[in-house]
């Protein structure tokens, strides 16, 4: 583990974290500039609705299907041969969508089937990639290194669609192998980085290994509470799903106003994200992530209410920025208060509650607006989130007075 000495208090003096992070940033830009790459090449080869809509199936799917799967990989195999492994599958994948779209040889299965193998090597690769931060940075560093983590995440999200759009116009073969170039940076960069883990105890892949993580969770009540304040936040909170309605028929504006409004909250999280990769929460850090959570509620609640643009904007904005601070509180404690021999399987678990509470979450704000309106839709969100919070609140004593987010350290369960 890197000294805590004073002197490497600053994220920049680890090595290894740097090299995280660009790792991080430049597969996260890849990712989201491929996004834009297959679905404006699928509909010009198809001109389907319904093919768009399989693209997001066949990433999907491996993410939720294999979860469990990578998360015993991660806790039984060195997580930087599996990351770097995973990511090279990527780069090939990426690399054939390139060579097959220059030389005139793609079809829409060639490309569903190029994205299905590479969603499938990102399913693999996200417990072990997640699971490698706490041994880059000390302890108390690790908040400020998930905030930074995180900033390179929302800039990719804000960022890399645009890149790719504009990328585009010199073709789809150009934004492939743009993208291959940055996976293949990503996969030296993390080929380089110093990271010691512990040689695991090999077990096979039963049934009870594959969800320990699910029993690790039950049996620690400050874990149990962050994962699924999180996954009953997500579901209510939706809100953002319903942004076109909101945009055409109550705030009376267009395709600007529209994409105005879905940055607003990337915008927001990432001005927080910097301000918490300077700065350390030490005290208070269950309040403050309950807080969060509620001025999350609150904030959905403002501007479900809003009937004016720039009340709006401000809304999602501060919606942003607030779930950038529970996430941030969230994933540090779940990390600390994980022995490292189970972060794989627990990452894995929390992973399929984010993927299933964000699609999950869109689908019942859009039933909600459907059936009542999308004002009482995100409205009724956003006092959901503020009842789970208080629920919560009293559910979770524990996590209530936690101060710091470095606990005692958790007994070593026998990995099952």
């Amino acid at each position: 583990m890197p000294s805590t000495s004073a002197s490497t208090d600053s994220l920049l003096q680890h090595r290894s974290f740097v090299a995280f992070w660009i790792a991080r940033a430049t597969s996260s830009f890849a990712f989201q500039m491929i996004t834009i790459a297959v679905s404006w090449q699928i509909y010009s080869l198809t001109g389907s609705a319904f093919d768009l809509g399989l693209i997001g199936l066949v990433q999907f799917l491996p993410s939720v299907t294999l979860a469990l799967v990578a998360g015993h990989i991660a806790d039984q195999y060195d997580r930087r041969r599996v990351v770097v492994i995973a990511q090279f599958v990527e780069v090939l994948g990426v690399a054939a969508l390139a060579v097959l779209t220059l030389t005139g040889n793609v079809n829409e299965l060639v490309v569903l089937g190029l994205v299905f193998i590479t969603s499938v090597a990102k399913a693999m690769e996200g417990p072990s990639l997640l699971s490698m931060l706490p041994a880059l940075v000390p302890p108390k560093v690790l908040p400020r290194a998930m905030a930074a983590n995180s900033v390179a995440g929302q800039a990719a999200a804000m960022v890399g669609p645009a890149l790719g759009g504009v990328l585009y116009i010199a073709g789809a073969d150009v934004v492939y192998a743009i993208c291959a170039l940055l996976y293949l940076t990503s996969v030296i960069m993390v080929s380089r980085l110093r990271y010691e883990q512990a040689p695991p105890r090999r077990v096979p892949a039963t049934f009870k290994t594959l969800f320990a993580g699910i029993s690790f969770i039950r049996n620690r009540p400050d874990v149990l509470g962050v994962i699924s304040l999180d996954l009953f936040a997500v579901l209510l909170g939706g809100a953002t799903a319903l942004l076109p309605i909101f945009a055409h028929d109550i705030l009376h504006t267009g395709p600007w106003g529209l994409g105005i409004l879905r940055g607003a909250p990337a915008v927001g999280a990432l001005l927080v994200g910097f301000w918490l990769s300077r700065r350390a929460l030490t005290r208070n850090v269950g309040m403050i992530m309950f807080a969060s959570v509620a001025g999350f509620g609150v904030a959905t609640l403002v501007f479900a209410l809003s009937s004016t643009l720039w009340l709006s904007i401000l809304a999602l904005f501060a919606l942003g920025g607030f779930d950038m601070v529970s996430m941030v509180i969230r994933g540090s404690l779940v990390q600390l208060d994980t022995p490292d021999d189970m972060r794989g399987r627990v990452s894995a678990v929390n992973s399929i509650f984010i993927n299933t509470s964000n699609q999950l979450g869109e689908f019942e704000s859009g039933m909600l607006a459907a059936w009542m309106g999308a004002v009482p839709a995100a409205a009724l969100g956003g006092i959901g989130t503020l009842v789970v919070v208080a629920l919560w609140m009293k559910m979770f004593p524990g996590l209530r007075r936690r101060q710091r987010l470095e606990n005692d350290p958790p007994i070593a369960e026998k990995a099952a």
